[in-house]
């Protein structure tokens, strides 16, 4: 199981790119596997071959408008463990004593 958080960014398409990233957010949100959306990225929970058949499908539609993409990825990889999207936040917060604003 792995948490795998991605950026991707279309060079030369101004400074506003929301209009790009909508499509390839679609891709995320219809792929049935856990995620976060964040002002920086998207975060997103499963196993390898699941979570990098999204990133792929993601490069491939945003590849139909914008020649050059900028990709940066991070994984944590630990097994056996689901539901780390929540878990990590709440272990946090329990050490705090306290939620976190969201």
């Amino acid at each position: 199981m792995i948490l795998l958080e991605f950026s991707m960014t279309p060079l030369g398409k101004g400074e506003s790119v929301s209009a790009y990233v909508a499509p390839v957010l679609d891709i995320v949100d219809r792929s049935g596997l856990p995620y976060r959306l964040t002002p920086m990225g998207t975060i997103v929970e499963g196993e390898w071959d699941a979570v990098l058949a999204v990133v792929r499908q993601c490069y491939e539609r945003l590849r139909v408008d914008c020649p050059r993409i900028l990709c940066t990825m991070k994984i944590d990889a630990r097994e056996p463990s689901a539901g780390r999207l929540e878990s990590k936040i709440a272990s946090v917060e329990r050490r705090l004593g306290r939620a976190l604003h969201k």
